[in-house]
């Protein structure tokens, strides 16, 4: 058992401050990809709302966020789909970059 664990040794230390100095990044893809899964399911949910509750309907706000988009047809709901997956990957596309550059001046900063 003693194997499994690390003693209070200078290894262990030295181990942990550089863990510590490591930044963590954001992997642009995988948040690209969920990002943009959220807003195509999020899109879906919402037409399914505005199809069941027909007067508590945002269709009205649709019409404004996506170019193109028509209240409903199938051409313009797949429209629609593909635009809230395309607005999750601008989101990873923006944020991404820009948190990874700042949490590495964050690291910098520190040394």
């Amino acid at each position: 058992m003693p194997d499994l664990v690390k003693e209070n040794t200078a290894e262990a230390r030295h181990e942990l401050r550089i863990r510590s100095r490591t930044s963590f990044r954001l992997p642009v893809i995988a948040l690209g990809m969920s990002l943009g899964l959220f807003f195509a399911i999020t899109f879906i949910l919402c037409v399914s709302f505005d199809l069941l509750f027909p007067d508590q309907a945002m269709y009205k706000t649709w019409l404004g966020l996506l170019p193109g988009f028509a209240w409903l047809s199938w051409p313009s709901f797949f429209l629609g789909l593909g635009e809230s997956f395309a607005y999750g990957w601008y989101v990873a596309l923006i944020f991404g970059p820009l948190f990874n550059f700042f949490a590495s001046l964050g690291q910098k900063g520190r040394s």
